[in-house]
C-alpha cells in the first residue's frame, strides 16, 4: 500500500472522509497529537488500528466527535458535571470517560463498559468527523510504544505501506496527549494528565482523584510502556542539583561509548558546556510541545541515550513527569 501526505484541503478532508466510511484508516492533526482515525462504530475499521499501530487489543481507544449532540449518540448518559466540563474545555485537550451505548464496539473500548470521548479542538478534525458523519476512534498515530507524532511525517516514517492517507495539518501545538477523566465513579478520577492541567480541572470539577497505572488498562497509555524512542531514555528527577549530576551520568555514558544526548531547557544549556543537547523551548509548554519531536530526533542523531531534565510538578509539568516516566521505562536518576 503506498501512503500518501495530503494537504487540508476540502476535497481532500472528503477524500479520507469518504475512505473513514468505507472502513479505512486515516491519519489526521489533533491540537495534542496526530491521531490514526476509523469508524468507531465499525469493529472491523477499529481492529485495523490495533494491527497497524501493533497496539495491544485491551489499549481502549478515543472516540473523536465533533459536538456534545453526538457524545450522547455513544454515550449512555451524560453526568451533570461531564456538562460543566464540556462547557469550559470542549472542544479541547480533555477526554471524558462514560458509560458507553452499545453501539460502540467492544474493539473500541478495550472490552470495557465504559467509552473514552472527547471533542478536538483543531478544524481539521472537526472537519474530517462532520465529513465522515461518524464518530471517529483514534490513538495516536504511531507504531504501539513509539513517542507519539507531532507531524505529518513523524506518522510517515512509522506507518508508510499500513495506511492509505495522512492530513497535514502542520505541527501540532500542544504536543502531548489529551488529559483523561473519567467520570463513571462518585468522584472524577484523573486516568492520564495530559493537555488540560489538573488543576484547572479542579477549577470546575471540584476534588479529582489521581489514578496510578494498574494491571488493567482504564484510559490509553496506563499500561504499558508509551513514547519511547530507540535510544535509551534516563529521567532525571527535579533538584537544586539536577545539572551536575546530569553531567556525571552523561561523561559516564559518554566514556562507555553510549553517545549520550542531554534533553534540556534553553536557559540551561550552558550548564552542560559543550555536551550534546537538544534544546525544548524555554517553558514547560515548550517542552511539552516538544518533547516527541526531540525523542525522534535523538534517534535520528544516532544517540544510544537520552538523558531528560526534570521539571517541576503542577501545571503541565505533571503531564511531562508522566510522559517522561513511561518513556524511560521508570528510570529515574
Amino acid at each position: 500500500m503506498d501512503t500518501k501526505i495530503l494537504s487540508t484541503t476540502s476535497e481532500n478532508i472528503k477524500l479520507c472522509a469518504k475512505a473513514v466510511k468505507n472502513g479505512e484508516l486515516v491519519a489526521f492533526p489533533t491540537e495534542t497529537v496526530y491521531g490514526l482515525g476509523a469508524n468507531a462504530l465499525d469493529a472491523t475499521a477499529a481492529e485495523k488500528i490495533y494491527a497497524a499501530k501493533g497496539r495491544p487489543s485491551d489499549n481502549p481507544l478515543i472516540v473523536h466527535v465533533a459536538s456534545m449532540n453526538e457524545v450522547s449518540a455513544v454515550v449512555e448518559k451524560i453526568p451533570p458535571i461531564a456538562v460543566k466540563l464540556a462547557a469550559a474545555f470542549m472542544p479541547g485537550p480533555l477526554t471524558l470517560v462514560m458509560k458507553k451505548k452499545p453501539c460502540v464496539p467492544d474493539t473500541v473500548t478495550g472490552g470495557l463498559d465504559t467509552v473514552a470521548v472527547r471533542i478536538p479542538k483543531s478544524s481539521t478534525a472537526l472537519s474530517l468527523i462532520r465529513a465522515a458523519g461518524v464518530p471517529i476512534c483514534a490513538p495516536s498515530a504511531n507504531l504501539s510504544g513509539r513517542p507519539s507524532p507531532t507531524t505529518a511525517r513523524h506518522v510517515y516514517n512509522d506507518l508508510y505501506g499500513k495506511i492509505p492517507y495522512i492530513l497535514d495539518g502542520g505541527a501540532c501545538k500542544i504536543g502531548i496527549e489529551s488529559t483523561v477523566l473519567d467520570l463513571t465513579s462518585d468522584k472524577p478520577r484523573l486516568l492520564r494528565p495530559g493537555g488540560l492541567s489538573p488543576e484547572k480541572l479542579r477549577e470546575v470539577a471540584g476534588e479529582i482523584e489521581i489514578v496510578q497505572s494498574g494491571k488493567v488498562a482504564l484510559c490509553p497509555g496506563m499500561k504499558y510502556k508509551h513514547y519511547a524512542p530507540k535510544a535509551e531514555v534516563l529521567f532525571s528527577a527535579y533538584y537544586e542539583n539536577m545539572a551536575q549530576s546530569i553531567c556525571d551520568w552523561y561523561d559516564r555514558l559518554s566514556q562507555s561509548g553510549k553517545n549520550p544526548v542531554i534533553l534540556c531547557l534553553s536557559q540551561n544549556a550552558e550548564k552542560y558546556g559543550d555536551r550534546a543537547t537538544l534544546k525544548v523551548g524555554r517553558t514547560y509548554e515548550d517542552y511539552a510541545h516538544n518533547l516527541f519531536a526531540d525523542l525522534r530526533l535523538a534517534d535520528d542523531r544516532c544517540h544510544g541515550v537520552v538523558i531528560a531534565e526534570g521539571v517541576e510538578d503542577g501545571g503541565i509539568g505533571s503531564s511531562l513527569i508522566n510522559r517522561l516516566v513511561k518513556s524511560s521505562g521508570g528510570r529515574i536518576i
